[in-house]
Order: C-alpha cells, then structure tokens, then sequence
C-alpha cells in the first residue's frame, strides 16, 4: 500500500506511460480483434482502461473531468489513446491537487465494500497492468508491434541482433 501520494506518483507516472505506449500503437483495423467469440474487443479493453480512470477514482471523492463517450469504445484508435492520456493527466491533477498523504488512510465506498484510498490506488494500477496484458496478447494477433515495458519486446531483442527465446 502506499503511504505517500509522492509515492505513489513515482509509480504511477511508469505504469500509465507504459499503458499510453499500448494505447498509441493500436490502429484503427486491429481494435476488432478479440481472443475468441464473446469476449472483449482490443478496442474495447482500452476504452475500459481509459475510462475506468474516472469511473474507479471518483468514487474516493476526486473530482475531475470524466471521459465523453460512454461505454462502448469508438472506432478510432486515436480517440482512444487521446482518452486515456486525458483522463491520467486530469486524474494526476487532481490528486496532486485535492489529496494530502492522510487522505490515503481514508476509507471509500468502492463496489459495495471500504477500501482504504491507498488500496484503491494500489487497484487502479494492478486492473491497468491486467488489461494491458490482455492488450498485447491480441496485439500481437493483429500483427501490431508490441513495445517493451518491463524490457525488451521481442521485436526489439531481433533488432538488438539478439536470438529471442521461444
């Protein structure tokens, strides 16, 4: 849990440039790709990512701009990508700006349940890094590039001149 909103930022600010990563290399063609028959959309789990930002922390009392559009993802990529990089900035802002370190200790109302604010925070990370994970899966079968996040991809491995393990 984190015990500071500096803290969390430092961790934050890593973990949503890495999802905006994801976001910007989706094209318009490959957000119809899905894993099997009645499951999510790659569009669509990033639309979940990107509006769940607002969706999540606004029940801690945060305030700000809540993404325009709805629940079902647009057909454009770059409507997406420009929505999650929107909502993570407002949302930064507006911790920055309306929490202190004790409001971390606070409890919400989140689902029927009270979680501490850092434990909410500590969720709204873990829930991006799970759908991005999902992302790439479906990336890679629509022939996207996958960035490296946590190291290299294994695009870049090859361009390194290096032998990728399979």
């Amino acid at each position: 849990m984190f015990r500071t909103i500096e803290d969390f930022l430092n961790e934050w600010s890593r973990e949503s440039q890495a999802t905006q990563q994801i976001m910007d290399t989706l094209t318009d063609a490959s957000l119809t790709q899905r894993i099997a028959p009645n499951f999510r959309e790659l569009g669509q789990l990033g639309w979940h990512i990107a509006t769940t930002i607002h969706e999540m922390m606004s029940r801690t009392g945060l305030e700000f701009a809540e993404p325009e559009g709805g629940e079902l993802a647009p057909a454009s990529a770059k409507t997406i990508a420009e929505t999650y990089r929107t909502a993570a900035a407002a949302f930064t802002e507006a911790l920055q700006s309306q929490w202190t370190d004790a409001k971390l200790t606070e409890t919400s109302d989140m689902y029927g349940d009270q979680w501490p604010n850092a434990a909410t925070l500590r969720v709204l990370i873990s829930h991006e890094i799970h759908h991005r994970g999902e992302m790439i899966v479906l990336m890679r079968q629509a022939g996207l590039r996958v960035p490296g996040i946590y190291g290299p991809s294994r695009e870049e491995w090859i361009e390194r001149g290096m032998e990728p393990l399979v």
